[in-house]
């Protein structure tokens, strides 16, 4: 028997198609992982995605706030059990560090354990670097500062450290930085396992037939990309904020591979693990309960 909501979009495509809202952040790893549906190459009858481009913490606030505002989102997983209620996770369209991740850097050379003595300058409190650093160094507040002005207030000499995020992670050297942690290091010395930063969720009140339509429309577009890596990197490189094509496709090889398609068992694992430390050590108040749709 056909899927009710199949024989909806079957019959609004004839005469309109279901606007399905995706919001991500501008970076080139999203933007590699969207270039499918971003472009119509990837395309479901019935369905018309339309892409917002937000920073991250921006998309945190509003999945919050909003209770829904977009059909899928982009968020860090510190986040996610702010919005439980109303989001589930997907299985893919995740970013996931292998042994690397945020990282703290500074002017000046120091040892990692007086990271909490030190004024730094983080992405959010909702991100899930700033989760990660909470667990490595319990206390330590941060000055909230967004991402693209961590380094030039680093070397204005406005603050002591900063936790970088995105592409600063493969230039801070340029800037005459030092790297004082790796956080994605950090967590896989204490955890053995990889560092889950951000999920694509998706809002609940869409029903089990469409979240499934719309996750498969996403692996699909995440598929495309890996399959025509070329065209799908110069796509992402307006996005790629100074970095070189070479340093753009490492970049995106980071953010975007197997684990992008599906966590796999220990990423997951790693999810439950990051989400349950963060409540048990007083990070966040709300105890997590993780769902994914498949």
């Amino acid at each position: 028997m056909p899927s009710p909501v199949r024989e909806e979009l079957r019959s609004r495509s004839a005469t309109g198609e279901r606007e399905i809202s995706i919001a991500h952040s501008p970076d080139s790893d999203d933007a590699f992982m969207f270039y499918g549906l971003a472009t119509g190459k990837v395309q479901v009858p019935g369905l018309r995605f339309v892409h917002t481009l937000s920073d991250i913490q921006s998309l945190n606030q509003k999945a919050i706030e909003g209770e829904g505002q977009y059909d899928v989102t982009a968020v860090s997983f510190h986040a996610y059990p702010y919005m439980q209620d109303h989001y589930a996770l997907m299985t893919c369209g995740g970013s996931v560090g292998e042994g690397y991740g945020p990282m703290i850097v500074s002017p000046k050379a120091f040892p990692a354990s007086e990271i909490g003595e030190k004024t730094v300058a983080i992405p959010g409190r909702l991100t899930t670097a700033y989760l990660a650093l909470s667990l490595f160094a319990p206390g330590l507040q941060g000055v909230v500062t967004p991402f693209d002005q961590i380094i030039p207030g680093l070397l204005e000499g406005i603050f002591d450290a900063g936790l970088i995020i995105h592409e600063g992670q493969l230039t801070y050297d340029r800037a005459g930085l030092y790297r004082i942690l790796d956080l994605g290091t950090w967590w896989h010395q204490v955890t053995g396992l990889p560092l889950p930063l951000g999920g694509n969720a998706i809002r609940r009140s869409l029903g089990g037939d469409l979240i499934s339509i719309i996750t498969r429309a996403l692996r699909s577009s995440i598929e495309y990309a890996l399959s025509h890596r070329e065209e799908a990197v110069a796509y992402a490189m307006q996005f790629a904020r100074e970095l070189d094509p070479a340093a753009a496709d490492r970049f995106i090889g980071m953010y975007v591979n197997e684990r992008t398609l599906d966590y796999g068992p220990d990423g997951r694992e790693a999810i439950h693990r990051l989400l349950d430390m963060g409540y048990r050590g007083g990070v966040i108040p709300i105890a997590p309960h993780i769902d994914f749709v498949e």
